[in-house]
């Protein structure tokens, strides 16, 4: 347990989180005389700034895994991480350019309208149901993460940051709707890039030899690495994380909900492509300064620092927020840290319980009151926040069931953009064709997946060895191919009877 944070540091970081909660629940207040309550909660009535849309894509990029991972991983390797950023500058424009106008032509608060456009009401409740069970999934797995680092730095119980955690972010997200979650969205992201930058310069500056020596010794050590350009699939490559970011940021930019209902937000088509290419171009740099802080710990630690015999890979970075930095700025890192994982879990809620009552709750029952509406928004962001931090809460003490979690995570996701570039890239798809591809690609996603787990023994062989990068990339490709071939092949079949 760790003891030596200021009653300063406490007050910036508890200060943070009931400024936050206070905020994001005063649109409640702002909004509840509203007729339309449900586009304000859904859509905030396309009225928001580009700039607050732009910095919210950016927050929902940046889960806590990511703000402690990059600056873990560049510590322990290299900077084979930000490989995945340089991904992004290319979906951001796609994005811009093609998915932008099309949803906001169809002006549906739902990513998945389009989906039954093309391939009928399944493909709208497949897709869904994927994305519901994969944020249940992306929240229960942030809220755990988070409490790690805040446990180590805090010394709070798990249970306890969970809770506390989950609570403080229902609470806004049910009574603020979208409006709360983007603004709140924006504050954490700009603390989150002022506590990391801030760290990152009084790392420069406690290097004996400054920026210097940081890159004398981690040229030395080959710190600055993007990753090896061999042609092998079955390591983590640049080529590898290069095709797999590209992949996931189609897919985020695409058919993710919480990216598409943030298209709708913005008060015309200029300003939501402009806030798209503000979101993922922002998160090239900052992700910059994640690995810089890793390279800069390998060095500080290297050089002049002591670290415990126990501290290594993902935890040296909070060591030092505790034990390194000023009085006030360990407070804002934790802030920061927190922030992070707050803006990815509002989201999760707020775009969960909008697809539940647009694609299911809509779709069966006609004529929905506005009230009624409401009702279910509240309801269900209530009951979903309390199944994330259920999950999050059953993590503790299971061996596995994170890494499973994830898995079964990336066998929704891949299925989800493979549809989705079928019915994108080609205009005329047989409705049974694509029933095939999905069913193949998931197949393939869910030996990529769990191979290793099911395949053992003599059955070791049967393992697939690809690198896990490539699951969403090999899952997606066979979705489409056997989609379009089946098409072709119907098609003909049809011709010749």
């Amino acid at each position: 347990m760790v003891t030596n944070i200021t009653v300063i540091d406490y007050i910036v970081f508890i200060g943070f989180i009931v400024g936050i909660v206070l905020f994001g629940c005063s649109f409640y207040f702002r909004g509840r005389k509203n007729k339309d309550a449900t586009d304000q909660f859904t859509k905030a009535n396309g009225s928001l700034p580009s700039w607050v849309v732009g910095m919210s894509i950016f927050a929902t990029f940046v889960s806590s895994i990511s703000f402690l991972g990059y600056p873990g991983e560049a510590y322990s390797n290299n900077w084979n991480p930000f490989v995945f950023s340089i991904s992004i500058p290319v979906a951001a424009w796609l994005a811009a350019k093609l998915f932008v106008p099309l949803y906001r032509s169809m002006n549906s608060v739902s990513a998945y309208h389009y989906l039954e456009v093309k391939f009928g009401y399944w493909a709208r409740v497949y897709v869904a149901v994927c994305y519901l069970l994969t944020q249940l999934a992306r929240m229960g797995s942030i809220l755990f993460l988070l409490a790690l680092p805040l446990n180590y730095m805090l010394g709070w119980s798990i249970p306890t940051i969970i809770i506390v955690t989950g609570v403080a972010v229902l609470l806004f997200s049910a009574m603020g709707g979208i409006k709360a979650v983007i603004w709140t969205d924006a504050i954490q992201g700009i603390i989150l890039i002022v506590g990391a930058v801030a760290c990152a310069i009084v790392l420069t500056v406690k290097i004996p030899g400054g920026l210097g020596q940081l890159i004398e010794v981690g040229n030395e050590y080959n710190k600055f690495s993007m990753g090896s350009l061999s042609s092998s699939l079955t390591e983590k490559t640049f080529w590898v994380l290069l095709i797999y970011g590209l992949f996931t940021n189609l897919q985020n930019y695409g058919i993710d909900q919480n990216y598409i209902q943030r298209y709708m937000t913005a008060k015309d088509d200029k300003s939501a492509k402009n806030s798209t290419l503000l979101g993922g171009l922002l998160y090239v740099p900052v992700s910059l300064v994640f690995v810089y802080i890793g390279t800069a710990l390998f060095v500080y630690y290297k050089t002049s620092g002591t670290l415990p015999a126990d501290v290594t890979g993902d935890s040296v970075f909070p060591y030092f927020i505790v034990n390194g930095l000023p009085t006030g700025i360990t407070g804002l890192m934790i802030a920061s840290i927190m922030a992070a994982g707050m803006s990815t879990v509002s989201t999760s809620l707020n775009s969960s319980s909008t697809i539940i009552l647009t694609d299911f709750y809509k779709h069966f029952k006609k004529d929905v009151s506005e009230k009624e509406s409401m009702v279910v928004l509240y309801s269900t962001t209530i009951i979903l926040g309390v199944l994330g931090v259920v999950v999050a809460l059953l993590m503790m003490g299971v061996d596995g069931v994170l890494d499973t979690w994830w898995k079964l995570a990336s066998i929704f996701s891949g299925g989800m953009l493979g549809l989705f570039l079928l019915g994108f890239l080609c205009k005329r798809i047989n409705k049974v064709a694509a029933i095939l591809g999905v069913v193949a690609g998931l197949l393939v996603i869910f030996w990529m997946s769990l191979s290793q787990y099911l395949f053992t023994g003599a059955w070791e062989p049967y393992q697939c060895k690809l690198n896990g990068n490539l699951t969403i990339v090999i899952g997606t490709m066979v979705i489409f191919i056997v989609g379009f071939l089946f098409t072709a092949l119907l098609k003909k079949s049809s011709k010749n009877n």
